[in-house]
């Protein structure tokens, strides 16, 4: 569905975006960055409304830099700050973009009204844009870059200044349009909500791709690092024994009848290291890996490049 091959983006001597590489297929995609590090840069790349200085970019099978109008019936673009129309009614700034793209009359206003319905605003068709909540206003500009049917939704920061209740209520609304099989591109710093909901991640730092993949592949790699929380019944004195014997433990510490473990081993590693407790007649009742979550992630990642190195 869209690769993107060694983009850069230069600004005089300032490179905002350097050698970003990716491939995805349908699914959620979220793309995190500290701010200025190169992420909406990307995006409207992307979405060919920024040229790229070099590298490709192809959308279901087009050539993004070179058939930009072909690109834009592919691609719908909601950026972090979407102006609208505070004259107009919610149906007719929707009518509006339907005109753009040649719909008019009871076929453009019945086929309004059903991107409305998808953004549950159907109730809000007859009042002023002015007078919607920003959380409305954002559905509103999602249901307007619906409007062409595409393919590919590329969204910065779409829950961005959204209270809870409307967060949840946009995460739902992307859930249900990848359903319907469209690929979605999400920017945010919502980190925990990110997690749930996309299929796939890509963090760049520095205007590069520092890690990309499932959120459990880089969870997983990432997590090795994490200590292994290991509580005992009985045996602890063993259990240290064993445990400082082991060459894939780094550190150890204990506190009451938990032991915080650094370990450097794989998962057969880590079975290995139970079994071994287990033999040496410890009595486990708890052997897990901290497994963090995406904030901690994004945080190592941004902080510390050589823990992706691999």
């Amino acid at each position: 569905m869209l690769t993107l091959s060694h983009i850069r983006k230069d600004y005089g001597k300032f490179t905002a975006v350097e050698d970003i590489n990716l491939e995805l297929e349908n699914g959620l995609y979220a793309m995190l960055a500290p701010n200025g590090a190169g992420k909406t840069t990307t995006m409207k790349i992307l979405s060919g409304l920024l040229k790229a200085s070099g590298g490709e970019v192809y959308v279901a099978g087009i050539d993004a830099i070179r058939q930009s109008t072909e690109l834009k019936a592919m691609i719908g673009y909601m950026p972090d700050f979407f102006g609208v129309y505070d004259n107009l009614k919610a149906i007719e700034y929707m009518e509006f973009y339907a005109s753009i793209y040649g719909m008019y009359g009871k076929q453009a206003t019945s086929y309004c009204m059903e991107l409305m319905d998808l953004v549950h605003l159907s109730d809000k068709a007859n009042f002023y844009v002015d007078s919607l909540s920003r959380g409305m206003k954002q559905r509103l500009c999602l249901a307007r870059s619906l409007v062409h049917n595409p393919q590919l939704l590329i969204l910065d920061e779409p829950a961005s200044g959204l209270d809870p209740r409307a967060r949840f209520e946009m995460k739902g609304i992307l859930k249900n349009l990848h359903e319907i099989d469209k690929t979605i591109i999400i920017s945010s710093h919502i980190l925990s909500e990110l997690a749930e909901m996309c299929t796939t991640i890509g963090i760049i730092d520095h205007g590069q791709m520092m890690v990309k993949g499932t959120v459990d592949e880089i969870m997983t790699r990432l997590n090795t690092s994490n200590p292994l929380q290991i509580r005992i019944v009985e045996g602890m004195d063993q259990a240290v024994k064993i445990l400082k014997e082991n060459p894939t433990v780094v550190n150890l510490s204990v506190d009451a009848n938990m032991l915080l473990v650094g370990f450097k081993g794989n998962e057969e590693e880590e079975a290995a290291l139970l079994a071994s407790l287990i033999q040496n007649d410890v009595r486990v009742s708890s052997f897990v890996r901290d497994t963090g979550n995406l904030e901690e992630v994004f945080m190592r990642v941004t902080g510390n490049k050589e823990v992706l190195s691999a």
